[in-house]
């Protein structure tokens, strides 16, 4: 190991800065920045917390369910004539062309959830397939949809996509939060609340609590399980294509065909951090992950380490309290 060391200088413990007072003076900017990144991570966790609730699935294909609505965005604005630079339009035809791209977005991923589950799933369920058929399955899916989107777009990222400049909207303690900010979280936490009130209030959503519990008895008393797991599916897909949208306002060069698999990981994580099978949880799991990767990548003076920072920290938390925390399944999940 010295040896190592000492013929390569670059490996020795100068590559890991502790700066707290970077930190320190960072914090604000580095919370409000955690804060836009964790609440699309948190959309996106919404999708591995309702398949893993209703059938104990990991759904590791969703990854690319979201990127598909991801690339859905960025053709829909490019066709509409957005580019590297902002648009020179009224703030309506903006909007108006965002609600299109969102729309196509969601559509987009919705779709492919529900081939996911019709072509994937559905077949295993019928045979009464193994837990581990389903998760094999689930990895292949997801490969096999990278790869068709690479042979259909090729391996380089889509063309970047600036929807607008973002606009100042107020200050705390000399840290500027900027539109697109507030547009991302209030409408990341607007749709979650909705998901929660539709999972809570909805006669589909005690179809979906009842499946997740007992999903024989729930057949029983009339439900019709595979509707409700197709539904799962599509909500899923909804959020994702919407979380795709916020993806690429904040990064606009970042859509490309193998690009689900880190957000994927990450928003799984926030999903087993919040409490997997919780729906509140997704989003609170997805905020806290966001924020302390940023605290770490500035602590240790190196964006690399958001990733390692956040992880350890999902670890420590499930060491402690393994059903995350809140904790409550989505079929215990109170009316």
């Amino acid at each position: 190991m010295l040896e190592t060391l000492l013929l390569h200088p670059a490996l020795d413990s100068s590559w890991i800065n502790f700066d707290v007072n970077a930190l320190v003076q960072n914090f604000w900017s580095a919370t409000f920045d955690g804060l836009t990144f964790g609440a699309v991570y948190g959309l996106i966790a919404v999708g591995y917390t309702l398949v893993y609730g209703v059938l104990n699935l990991i759904n590791f294909a969703h990854s690319e369910v979201f990127i598909v609505g991801a690339y859905g965005v960025v053709i829909t604005l490019t066709s509409l004539g957005f580019g590297p630079s902002a648009p020179n339009l009224s703030p309506g035809a903006i909007i108006g062309d965002l609600i299109l791209a969102l729309l196509v977005g969601v559509v987009a991923s919705a779709i492919t959830a529900w081939v996911l589950e019709r072509v994937a799933y559905r077949p295993l369920r019928r045979r009464n397939a193994p837990r581990l058929v389903f998760l094999i399955t689930a990895i292949g899916a997801s490969f096999t949809i990278q790869y068709l989107i690479f042979l259909i777009r090729g391996a380089n990222a889509e063309p970047a996509v600036t929807m607008f400049i973002p606009q100042p909207i107020f200050d705390v303690f000399g840290t500027i939060v900027n539109s697109q900010q507030l547009i991302i979280v209030i409408a990341s936490v607007i749709l979650m609340v909705a998901t929660d009130w539709f999972i809570r209030k909805t006669r589909t959503g005690r179809g979906i609590r009842a499946v997740a519990q007992d999903p024989d008895t729930a057949t029983l008393m009339g439900v019709n399980k595979e509707r409700i797991i197709q539904i799962t599916f599509i909500t899923g897909g909804i959020l994702a294509g919407a979380a795709a949208l916020f993806y690429v306002m904040l990064v606009p060069s970042g859509v490309i065909y193998n690009g689900g698999f880190v957000l994927g990981v990450k928003a799984f994580a926030a999903a087993v951090l919040g409490g997997i099978g919780n729906v509140r949880g997704a989003l609170l799991g997805g905020l806290l992950l966001g924020v302390i990767g940023n605290y770490g990548q500035i602590l240790l003076g190196d964006s690399q380490w958001t990733d390692v920072v956040a992880f350890v920290v999902l670890v420590l938390v499930l060491l402690v309290k393994p059903s995350g925390i809140l904790g409550t399944s989505l079929g215990r999940s109170r009316a």
